[in-house]
């Protein structure tokens, strides 16, 4: 059995307790279009397979692919994709009539920018069940005020619905990784969960000022808005981006691109 590359951040499921937690989490059900994001040793694909007839499985890693495809290649349900499932196009493969579900025990090294590709795909997805790094999962649920708040945070507040299921303990994977990881539910919206009149225009706002969250929002947004725009829009200039509710970041970006 091949060993995990660290430089892809793999660290292989095997604890059978868990692996049936998750699948009942995800409660797959026959006429769903799955797709399974990094099947690596095949832990999670392998009941995907019996109770799902139509699993799409991307992994990145050569030697892993051979795998799956030499292990679970016969059955009719599965389709490889051999990709990067950051640069994966997920309507490629979404139903017309069913939306996507997207399970995965995502690298660490690449969750965050999963996460935010993913996010690009929230009309066509109908959930998510993802293993993230638990301190990923606190960032994504945090609320204002804490140094775990941040732009991650506000983007999947925007356009998603968050459950941390259950934590699992390193000695569930292969190699036992350093930190704590939790199974998330992440059901997106295809539409706001505030009002956002331009989403480009908010999501570039988001990015802007948590690039420089140490400024004050006066200063951050100099030459972009003034101190009485802000306080128009009820927020204090002198605060920072990390003490702001979702909705704010969408009343300033609206300042700032009016229609």
């Amino acid at each position: 059995m091949r060993r995990p590359r660290k430089r892809l951040g793999q660290h292989f499921l095997h604890d059978p307790i868990v692996i049936a937690k998750i699948v009942s989490a995800i409660a797959p059900r026959r006429g769903e279009r799955i797709v399974e994001i990094g099947g690596g040793r095949g832990a999670l694909t392998a009941p995907l397979l019996e109770r799902s007839d139509d699993l799409h499985v991307i992994e990145l890693d050569t030697e892993l692919a051979d795998l799956i495809e030499a292990r679970y290649g016969g059955s009719a349900a599965l389709t490889l994709h051999r990709a990067d499932a950051l640069e994966f196009d997920y309507s490629a493969v979404s139903g017309a009539a069913m939306p996507l579900r997207i399970v995965g025990n995502l690298p660490y090294n690449v969750s965050t920018p999963l996460l935010f590709r993913l996010l690009e795909f929230r009309t066509i997805v109908a959930d998510m069940h993802l293993m993230l790094q638990k301190e990923v999962v606190d960032r994504m649920t945090a609320r204002p005020g804490g140094k775990d708040y941040g732009r991650l945070t506000v983007m999947l507040a925007a356009w998603s619905d968050i459950e941390a299921c259950f934590d699992i303990g390193p000695g569930a994977f292969t190699p036992p990784p350093k930190v704590r990881s939790t199974f998330v539910r992440i059901r997106p919206r295809p539409t706001a969960s505030f009002a956002v009149r331009d989403a480009t225009a908010f999501a570039g706002l988001v990015a802007h000022l948590f690039s420089m969250r140490r400024k004050t929002l006066g200063r951050s947004l100099k030459g972009r808005l003034t101190t009485a725009q802000i306080e128009a829009a009820g927020i204090d200039p002198g605060a920072r981006p990390e003490t702001l509710q979702p909705a704010d970041f969408a009343r300033l970006a609206d300042l700032e691109n009016p229609s």
